[in-house]
């Protein structure tokens, strides 16, 4: 057990350290934060997708800005597409899984506003179709995904690629860039506190 969980750690760390040693992902978080200010600053919304434990971090970063991060500030529009039971189960039984949040998007967005979808392998097909409906609104695509980037590294305006194909240590990695672009957002909209 004890090799098993150093293991862990010992990836984790390999797979940061590429990343802090690489300028380019740290450029493309600053566009990315700098595209999410203009949108909050003009009354648009972010909107987050992915599956499992990437929906799982779409609602973890989308919390963070609606709610708070390190201080106390007015919400902001961010929002999970799979946060609606209802309209999930509905849609994926009466048309496909793969367009659940394809008609999300296509309901709510509207142009200026921010899509982050989130897939490690970036060929996720509902993430996907999503992504393609944003592009056609208007709205700027961020994409989160590991090495290869997939589809969705094609379709994306900006995408941060965990430079690794194991789908823990990407998504660690991206719950690290969702809390850095978190960080970034409140202290320059708000100060910092």
């Amino acid at each position: 057990m004890k090799l098993t969980a150093k293991k862990s750690v010992k990836e984790a760390i390999f797979v940061k350290n590429l990343i802090l040693n690489d300028s380019n992902t740290f450029s493309s978080i600053e566009k990315i934060c700098q595209i999410i200010i203009k949108c909050f600053n003009t009354n648009k919304k972010m909107m987050l997708c992915g599956n499992g434990g990437s929906a799982a971090d779409a609602q973890h970063i989308a919390a963070e800005l609606s709610g708070r991060f390190y201080f106390d500030r007015p919400p902001l529009d961010a929002e999970a597409l799979h946060v609606n039971a209802s309209y999930l189960t509905a849609v994926a039984n009466d048309y496909s899984y793969d367009v659940i949040y394809e008609r999300m998007v296509e309901a709510k967005g509207q142009k200026g506003d921010v899509l982050i979808a989130i897939s490690t392998s970036g060929n996720s097909p509902n993430v996907v179709k999503a992504a393609k409906k944003a592009k056609e609104l208007g709205i700027v695509v961020i994409g989160f995904t590991g090495e290869n980037g997939g589809e969705l590294a094609e379709i994306s305006d900006h995408c941060l690629k965990v430079p690794s194909n194991d789908t823990p240590r990407i998504q660690e990695c991206h719950i690290l860039f969702g809390h850095i672009i978190c960080e970034i957002i409140e202290e320059q909209l708000f100060g910092k506190k």
